[in-house]
Order: structure tokens, then C-alpha cells, then sequence
């Protein structure tokens, strides 16, 4: 069959892709891909920070957090207006809401902006109000949930299963991809193992292993890897190192008060020092770059 379809003269080549995942593997795309998010590329070699609450509280709240990593350069805002918690009595979110003020904050500071989509009955309501669809662990493998935002063509920030393997990470984001919509940004957030010190294991080889064997954008969550909030500039700086497209944080202004995740959120301030070490990471990671590919070159001639 290969052999009659490399004879048409309008095929120059055929590439066997022996991978599950066929749209999401290099050998499918071999550039790395770019996903417009407003007027923000993910993926162009630049480097993104997505930040905000872990939940919208209240319009006070989320304004002031907003204002504040707007100013410290991120690019992008984060917030649950759904949240999935493991108890059942604890604050779930505040629903339309939330994503009104969301909406309203991401307009007010020019930041696209980035929710949590929890089921298919509110994908028309998520969707109405974000930039970008967030999936999480807990619904890496729902795969109604994955379809169905692969009938859009908004971004979708999938996050890796807390049990997953790579292979099943880059199967979900096929599920995407398969229906449609090939604007997929994975995002590592720690996997589950025997560790108990730290809320979950930070993976930072798999950002190495998608590079090599996918073209999709991978950001790294360090904020639900640690949940320790002293800990999430040194793996930030880590994660920049290795390689990865951008970074998701987790601000509060009050996390003493904060409704959830307040032990793994960074203060503003800590947020915009954050901000500027890492650019440092990254200024030094290109620069290093740029001296060995000059390097190469002048070795070949």
C-alpha cells in the first residue's frame, strides 16, 4: 500500500508513524507548534507565565491578584471558577460568577485568560468566557470531555493524569487533536509516587522526552507538584532550564485566607521576584544556544 501511494506523482513522501498518538508525534509535525492565545504565542522559544488564585473568591480578590501579576510580566490569567476537591464540603467554586469576573479582570489588564472546564454540560458556558480550556488531571482520560473540546478550536491546556505514562499523557491530547482542534498545550503537574513530603513528584524529564517526541508546547505547574510555596522558585528555575514552554503559578494576596491551595501560593511580591529570576534561566538558556549553534556553524566551514 505504501509502495502505490509513493508512485502518485502528486506524493513527494510517505512517513510511517509507528506511534499510537499520530497527530500528536514529532514525526507527524516536525516543527514545533505555536499556539496563538490572544495577541501571546506558546511555544515560539519565548517564555509564558500563566498566574492567578487556584479559585475566584470574590471580586476584590481576584482584581488585586490580577493587577499584581500583570505588573510582575505574566501574560496570562489563571483562576477556578470550578473546582474539583477531594472533600466534597469544601469550596467548590463560584460558577458563572467566577467566570463573569474572570472574564471582566482578563479584559481590565489585557491578559487572555484560563479556567478549569470540569464537565461537558458547561463546556458552552466555559467556553463563552475563556481564552484558554483547562483539563485536569482528575480528567486527563475523560475522553466525552477530551471530544468535546476537540470540537473547538480555542486552546486547551490538558494536564497530565496524576497516574499517567507519557504514552497516555500524548494518547489524551491525540483525543483532542483527533476531533479537531490541534491547539493542545500539555502541562506536567506532578505524578503521584510513595513521596508524601511534597503534595506530588515533580516529572521534569518529561519535558525533555516531549520535545523529543512531540511537537505540542509543554508548561510545567509547579505550584501542585510542590505545594510548598518555598519550593516553587527553585523548581521554577529547573523547569526553565530543562527546557519547558512557560509556567503555572499559583498568587494570592492572603493565602493564610485563601478558600484553597493557599500553603502553595506565592505572595505577589515573592510572585515578581519569581518572575525576574527565571527570566534570567531563560536569558542564560538562549544565550547558551546561540553560542553553540554559532559554534557549529563555524566548525563546518
Amino acid at each position: 500500500m505504501i509502495e502505490i501511494v509513493e508512485d502518485m506523482k502528486c506524493v513527494e513522501k510517505v512517513v510511517r508513524i509507528k506511534v499510537p498518538y499520530k497527530m500528536a508525534s514529532r514525526a507527524f509535525h516536525h516543527q514545533d507548534s505555536v499556539i496563538k492565545v490572544g495577541n501571546h504565542y506558546i511555544g515560539n522559544g519565548s517564555l509564558t507565565a500563566i498566574a492567578g488564585p487556584c479559585c475566584i473568591e470574590s471580586r476584590e480578590q481576584l482584581f488585586a491578584i490580577a493587577a499584581a501579576v500583570k505588573s510582575a510580566g505574566a501574560q496570562i490569567l489563571r483562576g477556578g471558577a470550578f473546582k474539583p476537591r477531594t472533600s466534597p464540603y469544601s469550596f467548590q467554586g463560584m460558577g458563572e460568577e467566577g467566570l463573569k469576573l474572570l472574564r471582566e479582570a482578563g479584559d481590565k489588564y489585557g491578559m487572555p485568560v484560563c479556567t478549569e472546564l470540569m464537565s461537558t454540560e458547561d463546556f458552552d458556558l466555559v467556553d463563552t468566557y475563556t481564552d484558554i480550556i483547562q483539563i485536569g488531571a482528575r480528567n486527563m482520560q475523560n475522553y466525552s470531555l477530551l471530544k468535546k473540546v476537540g470540537r473547538t478550536q480555542k486552546p486547551v491546556l490538558l494536564k497530565r493524569g496524576m497516574s499517567a505514562t507519557i504514552e497516555e499523557f500524548l494518547m489524551s491530547a491525540e483525543y483532542i487533536m483527533a476531533s479537531g482542534n490541534p491547539n493542545v498545550i500539555l502541562c506536567e503537574r506532578g505524578i503521584r509516587t510513595f513521596e508524601s513530603y511534597t503534595r506530588n513528584t515533580l516529572d521534569l524529564a518529561v519535558v525533555c522526552a516531549i520535545k523529543e517526541l512531540s511537537h505540542l508546547p509543554i508548561i510545567i505547574d509547579p505550584s501542585h507538584a510542590t505545594g510548598r510555596w518555598k519550593m516553587i522558585e527553585p523548581i521554577s528555575k529547573a523547569a526553565v532550564a530543562v527546557g519547558c514552554d512557560g509556567l503555572m503559578i499559583e498568587v494570592h494576596h492572603e493565602p493564610d485566607k485563601a478558600f484553597s491551595d493557599g500553603p502553595q501560593s506565592l505572595k505577589p511580591e515573592k510572585f515578581a521576584r519569581l518572575m525576574t529570576n527565571i527570566q534570567r534561566v531563560h536569558s542564560a538558556c538562549e544565550e547558551t544556544l546561540i553560542t553553540e549553534s554559532v559554534a557549529k556553524i563555524h566548525a563546518a566551514i
